[in-house]
């Protein structure tokens, strides 16, 4: 009788047909596809929160003090109602004896493609209203000025808000 032959151990799989080759295959591959997507990025992105000119923005931000330190003295406070994208603005001190149309601007603290400015436009009762033309949800720096930025109103608010802001230098 012959013997029943079984396989034996040392018996070669083809190379494609075993864990480790595509295994070690991978490791590479994966590598290089998260480095293409990496390098895109890199050339895609923008960087907007790079400034150029640090002397200018510092000049700038003496300027803004200035302005803000003029609203001080003038006594400025407004309560500021934002109900969606409808914005109103009541004076409790310090409203502009003109009446003219004021600029409440929303920048937004990390993507400043969001950033929008709104023309305020008093009505009857003396409340200052406009319209956002985009969803204000989130963190944002608001600046109130007249169109003549003669003086300044500042204030970091995260929205949505309920209530009516104060909003004072």
């Amino acid at each position: 009788m012959s013997p029943i032959s079984e396989p034996s151990i040392t018996e070669n799989k083809k190379w494609y047909k075993q864990f480790w080759p595509w295994f070690l295959i991978t490791i590479p591959v994966c590598s290089m596809i998260l480095s293409f997507n990496m390098l895109r990025f890199a050339f895609d992105g923008q960087d907007a929160m790079v400034v150029d000119d640090y002397y200018k923005q510092g000049k700038a931000i003496n300027i803004s003090l200035e302005k803000v330190q003029k609203a001080k003295d003038l006594m400025i406070e407004t309560q500021l109602t934002v109900d969606q994208q409808q914005v109103s603005l009541r004076f409790i001190s310090g409203a502009p004896q003109s009446g003219a149309a004021l600029r409440l601007a929303f920048y937004h603290v990390t993507q400043a493609p969001k950033d929008q400015v709104i023309d305020l436009f008093r009505d009857a009762q003396g409340v200052y209203r406009g319209i956002a033309e985009h969803d204000l949800t989130g963190k944002w720096q608001v600046a109130l000025t007249p169109h003549d930025q003669t003086w300044k109103v500042q204030q970091t608010l995260s929205l949505p808000q309920t209530d009516s802001i104060t909003f004072k230098p």
